[in-house]
């Protein structure tokens, strides 16, 4: 008996791909199209159980709350209303309904309300319709109902939807203060556009913030870092660097050299933002920032406008990243028409409380100077 004979498996054999890829109907192509189906598709499907979740939350807050205010001891009886129904839910509908989970949910009904002028879901024939306000996940509104800012929390909802931040790049960023320093480095029309529409990338000033947070880097744990350790532990750390710089921002290159009459000049970093269509260059300061400084970065900035930048593209922004700077030699060293900024850094995370301070003294003497805001 051959062989064959003795082992028939052996005849059975899987086509590779490259051999699939002699018919017409079986190409790279054809598979990318199949396989983009399934990714829409999962990423459907997820968007969806996101949406449904939140929408029951929602609503079960809202009639949570809405008994609640028929008990005429309402603490006592919203007590013993919530272990109650807790009890009952876990007993028909098992886990995820705790007594934690119900107070949530009421939660998320009293900060939400204000803006859904009328229940979102509705029982038809058909089934329900869920609500289009609710754009993140469940996670992610669990930390954002801890804000007690109205403005504040609309911003980061915003920002966490169109960036797609994670649950943990949501935290850090509301840990960073992010809204305090961007509010404190617009004008007053700018902080109200930063409520309603999220952060915008129109102009170089835009992309400023203050301080820079950079408490990733660890820099605390050796306080005698040099500009060079600064410059390794960005690298190192690039792409929570880049979500810290904000919208728009790719990595160029590091070191990048120019050479003029034989001397060689190095900038630290250079990135491209795809929003504003110019180069960034960032130079690194560990100390105190010189006016030589501002110099410095002015020529590398004129050198990437006249050899490096295309004409389509808009004149390219220089920023000085120190630990301290004084807004007097800043100003009275560059052209009033610079796209030279300085701005500092933090090494760990602001005071929150401290910047919501300053926010809203700086917010009242802007209203006490020009007269009040309408909008």
């Amino acid at each position: 008996m051959d062989e064959k004979r003795k082992n028939p498996k052996s005849e059975i054999r899987k086509p590779t791909i490259s051999e699939l890829e002699g018919s017409a109907e079986s190409t790279p192509e054809f598979f990318d199209g199949i396989a983009k189906i399934i990714e829409q598709a999962r990423t459907y499907i997820e968007r969806s159980v996101n949406v449904a979740m939140c929408a029951t939350y929602y609503e079960v807050g809202r009639l949570i709350a809405g008994q609640e205010q028929s008990g005429a001891n309402r603490a006592a009886y919203g007590k013993k209303l919530l272990g109650e129904l807790s009890v009952f839910l876990t007993e028909r509908c098992g886990r995820g309904w705790s007594v934690g989970n119900l107070k949530n949910a009421r939660q998320f009904y009293q900060v939400y309300s204000p803006s859904i002028r009328q229940s979102q879901i509705s029982e038809s024939g058909k089934g329900q319709s869920l609500p289009a306000q609710f754009v993140l996940s469940w996670t992610h509104y669990l930390i954002l109902m801890k804000i007690k800012d109205a403005d504040a929390r609309h911003f980061y909802e915003i920002e966490g939807a169109s960036r797609q931040w994670t649950a943990k790049q949501l935290k850090r960023q509301i840990d960073s203060s992010l809204y305090e320093r961007l509010a404190l480095s617009q004008d007053k029309d700018e902080v109200m556009r930063l409520a309603l529409e999220g952060q915008t990338m129109e102009k170089p000033r835009d992309m400023l913030r203050s301080p820079l947070v950079l408490e990733f880097l660890d820099l605390e744990q050796n306080p005698m870092y040099s500009e060079s350790d600064l410059e390794s532990a960005i690298i190192a750390n690039l792409q929570k660097f880049l979500l810290e710089l904000g919208k728009g921002f790719l990595f160029e290159a590091r070191q990048k050299r120019f050479a003029f009459d034989e001397k060689s000049f190095y900038v630290d970093l250079v990135f491209y933002n795809r929003l504003l269509q110019c180069y960034v260059l960032i130079d690194l300061k560990t100390g105190e920032l010189h006016h030589q400084d501002l110099g410095l970065m002015q020529m590398y900035v004129n050198c990437f406008d006249r050899y490096v930048k295309k004409d389509f593209e808009k004149p390219s922004v220089g920023i000085l990243l120190c630990q301290e700077k004084n807004d007097s030699i800043v100003e009275l060293t560059l052209p009033l028409d610079s796209n030279i900024y300085a701005s500092e850094y933090s090494a760990y995370l602001p005071d929150k409380a401290m910047l919501q301070r300053k926010l809203a003294e700086w917010t009242a003497e802007f209203e006490e100077t020009h007269g009040g805001y309408t909008e």
